[in-house]
C-alpha cells in the first residue's frame, strides 16, 4: 500500500504523456466529428439570419401598406412602394386595401420565386353615399 502511494508521488510507472491513450483507430475523430456538424451549424445559422431578414423586409413592407392605405384611403397620393415591390389597391365591402409584395431579399430566394406580401385594409372616406 504504501509503495503505490510512494509510486503516485514521484510518477512511476506514469505513462508519457498522449501515449496509449487512444486506441490507434480513434486517433482525429473529434475532428472528423467536428468537420461533419460544421455545414449543419452553419446551415442553421444561415436559415436563422434568413428568416431575420424576412422578417425585416415583411415589417418595411406592412409598414408601407398601412401608410399607403391611409393616404389613399382620404384621398391623398400615396409615396412609391419600396424599390423593386408592387401596390395592388382593391376594395372589399368598404374597406380600401393596399397589398404590396416583393421578392424576398433573404439569401437570394427572390431568384427562386419566395415572394414576401404585406396587406393593410381602412374604412375608405373617398366613397359617396
Amino acid at each position: 500500500m504504501a509503495d503505490e502511494a510512494a509510486a503516485r508521488r514521484t510518477g512511476e510507472g506514469c505513462r508519457p504523456s498522449g501515449v496509449g491513450l487512444h486506441p490507434a483507430g480513434e486517433r482525429g475523430s473529434v475532428t472528423a466529428e467536428f468537420a461533419a456538424a460544421l455545414p449543419a451549424v452553419l446551415v442553421c445559422l444561415a436559415l436563422c439570419v434568413g428568416a431575420i431578414q424576412a422578417g425585416a423586409q415583411q415589417a418595411r413592407l406592412l409598414d408601407h401598406a398601412a401608410a399607403a392605405a391611409r393616404l389613399i384611403g382620404r384621398g391623398d397620393v400615396a409615396p412609391a412602394p419600396p424599390e423593386g415591390a408592387s401596390r395592388r389597391v382593391g376594395s372589399d365591402d368598404g374597406l380600401l386595401c393596399v397589398t404590396v409584395t416583393a421578392p424576398s431579399r433573404a439569401g437570394g430566394l427572390g431568384a427562386v420565386g419566395l415572394t414576401v406580401a404585406a396587406r393593410s385594409c381602412v374604412l375608405d372616406d373617398t366613397e359617396e353615399g
